[in-house]
C-alpha cells in the first residue's frame, strides 16, 4: 500500500500552515523546487516559454469573432458549466469510488476545482479547435475561479477537512495567471490585426519553441523531482489520475454536442473540460498544508499533469485523422453541389447534349 494512505485518516489532526505563498507562473509543471539553481532555470524557461507562445496563440484570434462570442456567449456558457460543472463533481466521485482518504480526495478535489490551464489553448490549436472561444474560455474561468473555487471547496470538502480550505485559494497566483495570459495574448491578437503577414510564421515559431523548449523543461524537473514521484504511485491515485482528464475530455465534447455547438466549439470544450490548472492546485496544497501532513502528495498534480497530457495528445490524433477522413468526403460532396447547381444556370440544357 502507499505510504500516504491511512496515515492521515483523522482530519482533525492535520496541522494546517498559513506559509507563505510562492508566485507561481500558469503553467502545467506544479513542483516544489528545492535547489536554487534548477528552480530559477525552470521558473524562468516556463515564463519565457509561456510569453512567446501565448503571443503566438493571440495571432490566431479576430478581434471580430471574440465579440460574436460575448454577444452570442452560448459556447462561452457552456463551456464554463462544464469546466466548474464536471470536474468538481468528477473529483469528488471518483474520490468515492476509488476509496481514497482524506487527505487523497482532497489533493483530487482542489485539483478539479481548478479552472483551465493554457495546455487546453495548445491542445485546441493542435486538434484545430476554435482559438477565440479557447483563449475566451480560460480567460473567463480563471476570471471566475475567484469566487467559484472558493464556493466549491466549501461545498465538495465538508466532512473531508473541517479547517477553512477556501480561504487557501491563492488569489495573487490567479491574477499572475490572467496576466501572463491576456498580456502576450493582446500582443498576438495586435500583431494579427495590423500585421497578418507574419502571423503564421509567429504561431509556427512559437509552437515549435515550445516543442523543444519542453524537451529542456522536462528533463530539468525529472532532475528536480527524481524519484519521489513514485511515492504515490498506488493503484487508487493511478485510476482516478488517469479517468478524471478523461471524463472531463468526453463529457465536454458530449456537453457541447447536446447544445449543437460546431465542431471546432465542440473539441474546444472538449480539451479546456479536461485540462486544470493544476499549477494553482499545487499551490494550494503548498499553502494549505504544513509538509509532513500532505507528504508525497504533493506530487499528485504531476501524476495528473502526466495522464492529461497523454491523453489530450491522444484525442488530438483522433480529431486530426477523423478530420483527414472527412476531408474526401466533403470534397465529393462539393463537386456534387457544384455539378448540379450547374444543372440550374440558363442554358445549361445543352450540356446534356
Amino acid at each position: 500500500m502507499n505510504k500516504t494512505r491511512g496515515a492521515y485518516e483523522n482530519p482533525e489532526s492535520w496541522n494546517i500552515s498559513l506559509t507563505d505563498k510562492a508566485s507561481l507562473p500558469n503553467f502545467t509543471l506544479p513542483f516544489a523546487f528545492n535547489q536554487r539553481a534548477i528552480e530559477q532555470a525552470l521558473n524562468g524557461s516556463l515564463i519565457t516559454v509561456l510569453f512567446i507562445v501565448m503571443i503566438s496563440l493571440g495571432c490566431t484570434m479576430e478581434l471580430a469573432k471574440i465579440k460574436t462570442h460575448f454577444w452570442k456567449p452560448k459556447g462561452l456558457a457552456i463551456a464554463v458549466v462544464a469546466q466548474y460543472g464536471i470536474m468538481p463533481l468528477t473529483a469528488f466521485l471518483l474520490g468515492k469510488l476509488f476509496h481514497l482518504d482524506p487527505i487523497e480526495s482532497l489533493a483530487t478535489l482542489i485539483c478539479g476545482c481548478c479552472p483551465g490551464g493554457n495546455l487546453s489553448n495548445i491542445f485546441s490549436l493542435a486538434s484545430k479547435g476554435d482559438m477565440n472561444l479557447s483563449i475566451l474560455m480560460t480567460t473567463c474561468s480563471t476570471f471566475l475561479a475567484f469566487g467559484m473555487m472558493p464556493l466549491l471547496l466549501y461545498i465538495y470538502s465538508r466532512g473531508l477537512y473541517e479547517g477553512d480550505l477556501e480561504s487557501k485559494v491563492p488569489y495573487k497566483e490567479i491574477v499572475f495567471s490572467l496576466a501572463t495570459m491576456l498580456i502576450p495574448c493582446a500582443i498576438g491578437i495586435f500583431l494579427n490585426e495590423k500585421k497578418p503577414q507574419y502571423a503564421r510564421l509567429i504561431i509556427k515559431a512559437g509552437m515549435i519553441i515550445f516543442l523543444v523548449s519542453s524537451v529542456a523543461i522536462i528533463a530539468l524537473s525529472v532532475i528536480n523531482v527524481g524519484n519521489r514521484i513514485l511515492l504515490i504511485l498506488s493503484p487508487p491515485l493511478l485510476g482516478t489520475s488517469a479517468s478524471m482528464p478523461l471524463i472531463g475530455f468526453l463529457l465536454g465534447y458530449v456537453l457541447s454536442a447536446c447544445f449543437k455547438l460546431n465542431d471546432r466549439c465542440r473539441r474546444t470544450v472538449c480539451m479546456e473540460t479536461g485540462c486544470q490548472n493544476i499549477q494553482l492546485c499545487s499551490a494550494i496544497l503548498k499553502v494549505a498544508f504544513d509538509p509532513e501532513v500532505i507528504g508525497p502528495l504533493y506530487f499528485f498534480p504531476l501524476l495528473y499533469m502526466v495522464f492529461q497530457i497523454g491523453e489530450g495528445l491522444l484525442l488530438v490524433l483522433t480529431f486530426r485523422v477523423h478530420e483527414r477522413i472527412k476531408k474526401p468526403n466533403g470534397k465529393s460532396k462539393m463537386i456534387y453541389t457544384a455539378f448540379t447547381s450547374m444543372k440550374t444556370l440558363p442554358g445549361s440544357h445543352m450540356l446534356h447534349h
